[in-house]
């Protein structure tokens, strides 16, 4: 699966983004999502990640009630809404799949990753 992430860009605080992730090749389906984020100098870090079905969610703590993942499996495309941003939700996102119906939380448990779209909160 290749993986084209985008949506990003400079936004002030209090304010939204959605971010998109378009898949392409094999099959979407049977699928998790996941989108992480990287600050500068910090580690990879999961964010948010959703099965195929769109029936089961996981948020990390630090955006759940602000961030919401959704998937269109009709588009294979992932999305990321983020409202009521703040300065430390400034990093690169990243989307990433990977087999199976477990929601993890680690980088080393997605197979395939996106490029990466720059998201910047300004104060």
């Amino acid at each position: 699966v290749q993986l084209q992430a985008s949506g990003g860009g400079l936004v002030q605080a209090g304010g939204s983004l959605r971010l998109s992730c378009a898949a392409s090749g094999p099959t979407f389906s049977g699928y998790v999502a996941g989108w992480f984020r990287q600050a500068p100098g910090k580690e990879r870090e999961f964010v948010a990640a959703i099965y195929w079905s769109g029936r089961d969610r996981y948020y990390a703590d630090s955006v759940r009630g602000r961030f919401t993942i959704s998937r269109d499996n009709a588009k294979d495309t992932v999305y990321l809404q983020m409202n009521s941003l703040k300065p430390e939700d400034t990093a690169v996102y990243y989307c990433a799949v990977r087999e199976g119906s477990i929601l993890r939380t680690k980088v080393q448990d997605y197979k395939s990753w996106g490029q990466g779209t720059l998201v910047t909160v300004s104060s």
